[in-house]
């Protein structure tokens, strides 16, 4: 028996449900209800459009087969009714109807439906500042915008930019201005590192140092106070409680929030942060009402909990499996770890699961394994090195989560998407040691990164390696005073480790070449504690199983070593 479907949101989840839904019950009535005249886009890819990646908005619209998505392509090859530039008002649950209002003409009708899928998304979080409203200022929240941003910038009227927030839509932001517009520039954050929550300390020190390498002027912990406009009402400045700093475009990329207004109107269950609440059917307290994407809370597969997941991809695999219930095909969508990929210039960033902070606010007997592996054969030409955090917890062994910092190539996302498969599952240290990875010079090493990244959180677990983290490390750089008894043991090669010893002295970074351990470890004082030093770690821990063998126990692993040191951009490194 044919039943009428309405869904409110045309971006993705709504289409990708519309669809599938047709495609399991082509007699259906389904019907799409959007605000906008612009449905069925790519949103992820607006910073991508405005950075000149994709040049024109109707790219991100597009089949792959370069057919636009519109109303007339919903009805004309899928079957499925659109009402654009129709706005949701109200939700009669008792008589099953949809209250909606035509914006262009006022116009208001009653929709009957059988089931209804609420795909509202999230609207950007505009900050309670002065100026917010100025002429010039804009959130990423639509295709209107980004064409706005776009055409400002082409016609010449932007010379200084300041995006307000450093999430992955404001560095991506930032980057598109920077790069290919060349304009000057300016990010601010509010929290004390970029992408807060997403990853640690460390991978936010690496990545703004990259950003400052490429002309991206950055201020954390700062948070903008007033957007000033000049008597003309445009925005001409952004305040901070430290700086004034003039500018032509405001981006305000201070996040998103549920748009789930509709949802609590109608009496149905929501979370207390705003997100609609559902069951792993992705029903809502009322089993008619559907709903799915950037709107509803989702299951963290890692800590139980409800959260926030606003990705693309979760949207369309939740949209699927909205559709296969409506119609009666029992599926389940068991919630995510929340990964993330992102590129900043020709570097890129990615996590997935818990961060290390995170872990530990959690309750996990969390601990981590920093490594610096090359991202395929060494001996293979485009060899690069990354930056991998392997978090896991110690009484269990579960992984938690990764983070990796690195060219932007294949390697970083291969292997995120690994671990976000493994963490999902709630992998141990020896699954991830000992799961399959396909091998190739070109693509991975023999032991790959992934495999070798548990191997060194074995190796902590068991005790058979100390490390020392980077914080602690570059603390006690930046004063000696610290750790008096601390002496820096580098077994790189002379060339590398002989600009310190002239800058910090003998007793305090001794030198003697990975090699030479063996043969000279007489020479090294047995009344200091010795942090163990080289280009990556993989040689100081082979140099801390001997000294441990030889009795001389006193010893740190810094690991990650050179790579992420420089990475980081540490302000003691000797000038070379």
């Amino acid at each position: 028996m044919s039943k009428k479907v309405v869904i409110v949101g045309g971006v993705a989840a709504g289409p990708k449900a519309a669809c599938h839904l047709k495609r399991s019950q082509p007699d259906w009535d389904v019907t799409i209800v959007d605000q906008d005249n612009l449905i069925s886009y790519g949103g992820c890819g607006i910073p991508y459009y405005v950075g000149g990646d994709v040049t024109e908005e109707k790219e991100l619209r597009s089949t792959s087969f370069n057919m636009v998505r519109d109303a007339s392509f919903f009805a004309h090859t899928k079957g499925v009714n659109v009402l654009t530039r129709t706005r949701a008002l109200a939700i009669d649950r008792q008589h099953k109807k949809l209250q909606v209002k035509n914006l262009d003409s006022g116009a208001e009708q009653e929709l009957q439906y059988d089931m209804l899928m609420l795909a509202t998304g999230a609207a950007p979080v505009v900050l309670p500042i002065p100026g917010a409203d100025l002429y010039g200022v804009f959130t990423v929240a639509d295709l209107h915008k980004a064409i706005e941003i776009k055409q400002r910038i082409a016609g010449g009227k932007v010379g200084q930019v300041v995006v307000i927030g450093g999430g992955a839509i404001g560095l991506e932001m930032a980057e598109s201005f920077a790069d290919l517009w060349g304009l000057e520039t300016i990010l601010v954050e509010f929290m004390p590192q970029l992408l807060p929550r997403l990853i640690d300390a460390d991978f936010a020190t690496m990545l703004q140092r990259h950003l400052e390498e490429m002309n991206v002027t950055v201020f954390t912990d700062e948070g903008a106070t007033e957007i000033v406009g000049d008597s003309e009402g445009r925005a001409v400045a952004v305040t901070t409680a430290k700086r004034t700093l003039p500018a032509d475009l405001v981006i305000m990329a201070a996040g998103v929030r549920p748009r789930s207004e509709l949802a609590q109107e109608a009496g149905l269950a929501v979370e207390p942060w705003g997100g609609i609440t559902v069951n792993n059917r992705l029903q809502t307290s009322d089993p008619d009402i559907y709903a799915a994407g950037d709107c509803i809370a989702v299951k963290h597969l890692v800590t139980g909990k409800q959260a926030f997941a606003p990705m693309g991809s979760l949207a369309n695999r939740e949209g699927r499996v909205a559709a296969d219930n409506m119609a009666g095909l029992a599926t389940t969508f068991e919630g995510a770890v929340g990964s993330f990929i992102m590129k900043a210039f020709d570097r890129c960033i990615a996590a997935t699961g818990l961060t290390y902070e995170a872990a530990l606010a959690e309750g996990f007997a969390a601990d981590y394994s920093l490594t610096a592996p090359d991202d395929r054969a060494h001996f293979f030409p485009t060899s690069a090195s990354v930056a991998f955090q392997l978090v896991f917890d110690k009484r269990t062994r579960q992984l938690l989560g990764l983070q990796c910092f690195g060219m932007m190539n294949d390697s970083i996302s291969a292997r995120i998407n690994a671990a976000a498969v493994m963490i999902s599952k709630r992998a141990t240290i020896e699954d991830c040691m000992l799961a399959e990875m396909a091998y190739a010079p070109p693509f991975s090493a023999a032991v790959d990164s992934l495999n070798a990244a548990a191997c060194v959180a074995d190796n902590i677990c068991a005790g058979r390696m100390r490390s020392l983290s980077m914080q602690r490390f570059s603390a006690w750089m930046d004063d000696f005073s610290r750790e008096p008894d601390w002496l820096v043991l580098d077994i790189r090669h002379p060339t590398e480790a002989q600009p310190f010893v002239e800058k910090f002295g003998a007793e305090k970074w001794l030198a003697i070449v990975y090699d030479k351990v063996r043969t000279q470890y007489n020479e090294i004082p047995q009344d200091k504690t010795l942090i163990i030093f080289c280009g990556s770690g993989n040689r100081a821990y082979d140099v801390q199983i001997f000294l441990d063998y030889m009795g001389l126990r006193n010893s740190f692993v810094v690991a990650g070593g050179m790579k992420v040191i420089r990475w980081m951009g540490a302000e003691w490194l000797p000038q070379s």
